[in-house]
């Protein structure tokens, strides 16, 4: 087993199988792409296409809504014909989509192009962190899940500020240049599948002696109580958490904190700085702790950001105001940290190897729908003046998550819960359902 206490990058890189280091080595790259398009794709469709605002805010939900569609289909087949083959698709969609769009005149070819885009995240995301579990194991994954997050984000974010600078809005070839390089970055996947990861499937054959059995459906693990309990948590984490971060939290801070929007703007950048710095002394510290502890923890400290978004709404157009905008998405990326290692690793931790897909797929479903409906409860509070009311609507469902995380550790085995060696063993650490399956710990 791999020594889960190491402090240091170079040591966990060292830990890393080698396929493990070329999954994490290109993914700021990978998401740099991303970063150059994500916010301004609605400024490109309404300001550079010419499509009012009610049409390009409908053409972008169609990317959460094909996500959500085939994400279930997805998880089957990450089961059924391997993670590689699934991701491979996904890239192939991405792809397209992204070279679509950066032509697209009309809104049926933007229409086309943004239902690729979501086809791709839909089936990519179960299929991505099932190909994770298959080469990582034990704690050292909740580890690579929490790095792996930080890239996402380092990427992300360096495409954010490029992006910023470059594209011009009197100048549609910028715009046609960020998306083919999108596309571009989104292939460097399938480039690795295709070369030094092409034997990695990420598929397992279901443990029967002719290797004939079906894997199990998803009605047969939607009857697992702790499924059900990670799914809830996961929705409303993201309801609170992600959920805000298009619709709500912009929408608090120009309203009702009547900050500017380049104070709106630095508040994400002082997001993802937190994430980078924090992410992976945070990592060493939650190492061998209960996972469902540390969400519990990052529970209560999204409420406390909570209640410093409130207190900017107090006190708006001021300089007080503005350094709550930025304490709330600080004290956030701190929770985020939390988060991000420990949800993911107990779902594959429940799975079986040759249920994994189903298994991320779930959860990625949980996810898409609290980031649909976070937005919808935000618009609707915040349009009717109901701000405290939306406030009060964050911070209890923080508290939320708290009770269901520690309802979820009264239902998963020691091990899926992160407690490592003799601890498993110890009633006191945390007991499993009785009638899950024996496959809840992976290898």
């Amino acid at each position: 087993m791999h020594d889960v206490r190491v402090i240091g990058i170079r040591a966990f890189w060292s830990s890393l199988p080698t396929e493990g280091r070329w999954l994490l080595s290109t993914v700021a790259i990978q998401t740099l792409g991303r970063g150059l398009t994500l916010p301004f794709t609605i400024i490109y469709l309404h300001e550079v296409r010419g499509f009012d605002l009610g049409l390009s805010g409908t053409l972008m939900s169609l990317i959460a809504i094909a996500g959500l569609v085939v994400t279930g289909p997805g998880g089957s087949l990450t089961d059924r014909l391997g993670a590689r083959t699934v991701l491979l698709a996904g890239c192939a969609s991405m792809a397209a989509g992204n070279v679509l769009l950066a032509f697209a005149t009309t809104p049926a070819g933007a229409a086309v192009a943004l239902v690729l885009i979501g086809i791709n995240f839909g089936v990519s995301w179960p299929a991505f962190n099932a190909l994770i579990a298959a080469v990582v194991e034990g704690d050292l994954r909740q580890k690579y899940f929490g790095v792996n997050f930080a890239l996402v984000n380092l990427g992300i974010g360096v495409g954010g500020i490029v992006g910023g600078l470059y594209v011009d809005v009197s100048d549609a070839s910028t715009f046609t240049a960020i998306f083919l390089l999108d596309a571009a970055t989104g292939l460097i996947p399938a480039a690795l599948l295709l070369g030094p990861l092409r034997r990695v499937s990420g598929r397992a054959e279901p443990p029967d002696e002719d290797g004939t059995a079906e894997p199990p459906s998803y009605r047969a693990i939607l009857r697992r109580p702790e499924v059900l309990w990670l799914s809830g948590l996961t929705f409303v984490a993201v309801f609170v958490g992600y959920g805000q971060f298009e619709a709500g939290f912009p929408g608090y801070g120009r309203q009702v904190a009547e900050v500017s929007t380049r104070v709106v703007g630095l508040a994400f950048a002082v997001n993802t700085a937190v994430i980078v710095v924090l992410q992976f002394t945070v990592l060493n510290r939650i190492s061998g702790r209960r996972r469902t502890r540390v969400i519990a923890v990052m529970a209560v400290v999204w409420a406390a950001s909570w209640l410093l978004l409130g207190a900017a709404g107090l006190v708006p157009a001021s300089a007080l105001a503005a350094i709550g905008m930025l304490a709330f998405m600080g004290v956030f990326a701190f929770g985020e940290t939390l988060m991000q290692p420990t949800v993911p690793a107990i779902a594959n931790d429940l799975a079986s190897d040759h249920t994994r897909g189903r298994y991320n797929a779930i959860s990625a479903g949980a996810f898409q729908a609290g980031a649909i409906a976070g937005p919808v409860v935000a618009g609707f509070l915040l349009e009717h003046d109901l701000a405290s009311a939306y406030v009060g609507l964050m911070v209890v469902g923080c508290l939320g998550i708290a009770a269901m995380a520690y309802a979820l550790e009264r239902r998963i085995p020691p091990a899926a819960n992160g407690v490592p060696g003799d601890a498993a063993i110890d009633p006191s650490a945390g007991a499993g359902d009785p009638a899950a399956p024996p496959a809840v710990v992976p290898d």
